[in-house]
């Protein structure tokens, strides 16, 4: 049996490729129907980013709008693909910000930085590797957001522990991501969508909510925008993790309690 992530890399490596030679990328038909992906995102926001970055927007949702992200912050952007929300941040942060694009497949990460310098943007830095893992030292970022990318997950602990470890104390993230409704048990998400398409490795509200409790984070909220097939939704997921009581509080992306 094939390794779930090789099947993801596989398939986005398929979608970039498709991206780079003219077409519009898919990593599943589950993901793609009628352009919806691309559809998420406000018109305006589409002409800040090359062409081929919207092209290759494969999410559920915007989690740029999401994070509510603030001039100066660092930011991390999980599964980064084309780069649409890398780029859409590095505005919203501005040059005194950074944003950071993990991703751990290469042709992804060819567009990205293909996209990065035709954008002319110049506080991004795309990481190779997996959210399991990030690439980054503990507590370097203020905000990390993500698109459709932890459902795809096979150690879904381990990636929020990550987060944990590399968001400074009083960070935030902001995620989409598709989520199962409570009473579907995970062979009845498996018969509404493949674990490629984002359906039979998506976690159910109450999972989500408890392993980002299990984490340390506070103020979580996991809300349903849409429906993507029968009890599946796509979802946005805030959180914060708590100040350290040593921690100052002037960091731009503290967040006030409260």
């Amino acid at each position: 049996m094939k390794d779930p992530r090789d099947e993801v890399r596989e398939a986005y490596g398929r979608a970039a490729r498709e991206v780079l030679s003219g077409g519009k990328g898919c990593c599943a038909p589950e993901c793609c129907l009628d352009g919806t992906s691309r559809s998420l995102y406000d018109p305006e926001s589409l002409l800040e980013v090359p062409e081929t970055a919207a092209r290759a927007a494969l999410g559920c949702g915007t989690p740029v709008a999401v994070a509510e992200l603030r001039e100066g912050e660092t930011v991390l952007d999980l599964g980064s693909g084309g780069g649409i929300d890398v780029l859409l941040s590095s505005r919203r942060v501005g040059p005194r910000g950074k944003v950071y694009g993990l991703d751990m497949t290469q042709e992804m990460l060819e567009l990205a930085r293909r996209n990065a310098a035709e954008a002319g943007a110049t506080n991004v830095e795309f990481l190779e590797g997996t959210i399991e893992d990030i690439p980054l030292p503990e507590t370097s970022v203020d905000v990390v957001i993500s698109n459709c990318v932890i459902n795809l997950s096979v150690d879904k602990p381990r990636v929020f522990d990550e987060i944990s470890r590399v968001l400074r104390p009083g960070g935030r993230i902001g995620i989409s991501d598709v989520v199962a409704a409570n009473e579907l048990t995970p062979e009845q998400r498996a018969e509404r969508g493949s674990y490629l398409g984002c359906i039979a490795g998506a976690l159910s509200f109450e999972e989500y909510e408890r392993e980002l409790a299990r984490t340390g984070f506070e103020r979580i909220e996991v809300v349903p925008t849409h429906e993507v097939v029968d009890g599946m939704f796509g979802a946005i997921v805030r959180a914060a993790k708590p100040f350290s009581p040593r921690s100052p509080s002037a960091h731009p992306g503290d967040v006030p309690e409260g």
